[in-house]
């Protein structure tokens, strides 16, 4: 059978790819391929398998979605091919059904990049087959939802994923060069009938809207693949700019961003910080209207307000010129009073955990006390060791620099009806003991 040009072309391409995946084999202890079933992770996983020291460190990994009826028949169809080119074979399933105001790509998407992240350890690696006409179609989407630089740079070749890497080796390869290597070695592949419904946005792009612009402008996912990485190109500069900002605002210890220098910044580079601010957290990128109403309304508000601004899943507040991102579940404890259970040595509800010491609450004060675990009512009082008079636990929360609204869920301890510890910041002097005899101390895991 005589080779099509582009066939040849591909090959071409490949060789140079495996070359190149071969010569760093040795530094991958194992390599997943994403294998859907598909023609294009099929042809990927075929080709790779070819070199018999790549094969030996395959594992073709099926993501079951259950959102198919197929989809076992799909996991059987795919066991079989893997194990046929003598490849390890890896099925896991995983929770993709909707939640509100997620589409179905977006969950599913997630669903399997979790899952698959588990399984990449450091010296491992993760391959996908995405090709040329996927980075046209994530580039006109991000454009249709008025991406910025960094949303036009479509998906990178190479990142860190997991603990280990992630490589798109076919992202510069055109989809019929995929299908003309699928035909010559005549691969059976799984047909997924869903991309054939246009309810979903890439289908309804690679349908209906890309055949259109490729009659016009044939090369238009060569062209378009040429501006992504342009844009990558210019990404990459702003994040080292943007980068040495960061740094300087950004605090370690909580994870916050120091508002004044914030505000000092041009209207741009604020847009920049706050969205490196949001990578960092590992959150879904804000919209232009959430990153404008976090600059506005929580850091340029009055120094004493206690604005918010909350998302999907996080909310961002300000305390003492500095910004917070809290997750929602921070706020979501309940704050009920409670025994400590069964006496033991962890409160595993409130994160709480009682360890032996040489000073704190002695031993015998509490095996014979009842304990339990409160929550700020309001006017609550503490004798502190060593310090004078009694202090409200709002002067001394505002002492310590604890957001109010952090306070409400702080533990108090109470032994026979009496504030022994506040978390593990205090312990009032009333049960403080130093000297020779057992003592606990109260360690809290904060969320």
């Amino acid at each position: 059978m005589a080779l099509k040009p582009i066939y040849i072309g591909f090959l071409r391409y490949m060789l140079s790819t495996k070359d190149f995946i071969s010569y760093f084999s040795s530094d991958f202890d194992d390599i997943f391929i994403a294998y859907s079933g598909g023609v294009d992770s099929h042809v990927l996983l075929h080709l790779l398998s070819l070199d018999a020291a790549i094969r030996a460190k395959i594992t073709a990994v099926y993501v079951h979605h259950g959102l198919q009826q197929e989809a076992d028949a799909w996991a059987i169809h795919c066991k079989k091919t893997a194990l046929d080119l003598g490849v390890t074979f890896k099925c896991l399933r995983v929770n993709a059904q909707k939640i509100a105001r997620q589409s179905q790509e977006e969950v599913a998407r997630n669903a399997r990049y979790s899952t698959l992240k588990t399984l990449v350890k450091p010296k491992d690696v993760l391959l996908l087959a995405q090709h040329r006409e996927d980075q046209l179609e994530t580039v006109l989407l991000q454009l249709f939802r008025g991406a910025g630089v960094q949303g036009l740079s479509g998906m990178p070749v190479t990142c860190v994923f997991g603990k280990g890497k992630m490589y798109r080796p076919f992202l510069d390869v055109a989809k019929q060069a995929i299908n003309d290597y699928a035909q010559y070695h005549h691969l059976q592949w799984v047909e997924d009938k869903s991309n054939q419904c246009d309810d979903f946005d890439r289908n309804f792009l690679r349908n209906q809207i890309v055949p259109q612009l490729k009659q016009k402008w044939p090369a238009l996912d060569k062209t378009v693949s040429r501006s992504a990485r342009h844009c990558a190109a210019s990404q990459s500069l702003t994040d080292d700019i943007v980068t040495a900002l960061f740094k300087q605002l950004y605090d370690n210890k909580d994870g916050t961003l120091k508002i004044a220098l914030l505000l000092e910044q041009d209207m741009h580079k604020q847009q920049l910080l706050i969205r490196m601010w949001f990578k960092c957290k590992q959150l879904r990128m804000p919209s232009e209207v959430i990153v404008h109403r976090i600059i506005d309304e929580v850091a340029g508000a009055n120094i004493d307000a206690n604005p918010l601004v909350a998302g999907r899943d996080y909310c961002v507040r300000r305390y003492r010129n500095k910004l917070f991102c809290l997750p929602h579940t921070h706020s979501m404890i309940e704050c009920v009073e409670t025994e400590w259970e069964d006496r033991g040595k962890a409160h595993e509800k409130y994160q709480l955990t009682r360890v032996h010491s040489s000073k704190g609450i002695p031993k015998v004060v509490w095996d014979n006390a009842t304990v339990l675990i409160k929550f700020r009512a309001g006017q609550e009082k503490i004798r502190l060791p060593y310090r004078t008079g009694h202090h409200s636990l709002k002067k001394l929360f505002q002492e310590k620099a604890i957001p109010p609204w952090q306070r409400p869920s702080i533990p108090l301890i109470y032994l026979n009806n009496r504030l022994a510890a506040v978390a593990d910041l205090w312990i009032s002097a009333d049960f403080f003991c130093e000297d020779e005899q057992e003592c606990y101390q109260i360690e809290w895991k904060r969320e």
